[in-house]
């Protein structure tokens, strides 16, 4: 089992003045899966607070994979990629590539989408949208390779290539 944190970035949501259903979309999507959601928060639209959580749950508390959902469009408040770009040793792409993809299949709006994904340590952080139905759809495009990139961060497998059968 792989430990996450959901983190929701959302300046309204930290307030209480509007229900995180886009952190409740991610945490029914991965239950029964190879993952354990251990942390929980949602935090403003602050660069300071996004990112110092992110160390907190890497650094502190080891958690495998921190997933984000908002803060990733065009708004001036929008700056959960710079955050996460702050804090991140390595570039993902493939997650957030994959994820824009899918968006644009959908919508051309999905272009607008700035989110990242990379490690920090031993941990994946992955930046998904903020809008339930696009977490949905996001979440959906990278699942079937996310357990096997956990694995290969924590050095429980090396291998990528398909073996002959």
């Amino acid at each position: 089992m792989f430990t996450v944190g959901i983190l929701t970035i959302s300046d309204k949501g930290s307030k209480g003045e509007r229900e995180d259903e886009s952190g409740s979309v991610i945490r029914k999507m991965i239950t029964g899966l190879d993952f354990e959601v251990t942390h929980y928060d949602v935090v403003p639209d602050e660069k300071g607070e996004i990112s110092g959580k992110m160390i907190e749950w890497a650094d502190t508390a080891k958690i495998d994979l921190i997933l984000t959902t908002g803060g990733t469009g065009l708004s001036p408040r929008d700056v959960t990629p710079e955050a996460t770009l702050s804090v991140i040793d390595r570039l993902a792409p493939g997650f957030s590539e994959a994820m824009r993809a899918e968006s644009i299949r959908k919508t051309p709006r999905g272009m607008l989408s700035r989110g990242v994904s990379g490690t920090l340590g031993k941990t994946l952080i992955i930046n998904l949208p903020g809008s339930p139905k696009a977490v949905r759809e996001c979440l959906a495009a990278i699942l079937p390779a996310l357990t096997h990139g956990m694995e290969m961060l924590s050095g429980r497998s090396s291998e990528c290539a398909a073996k002959d059968i």
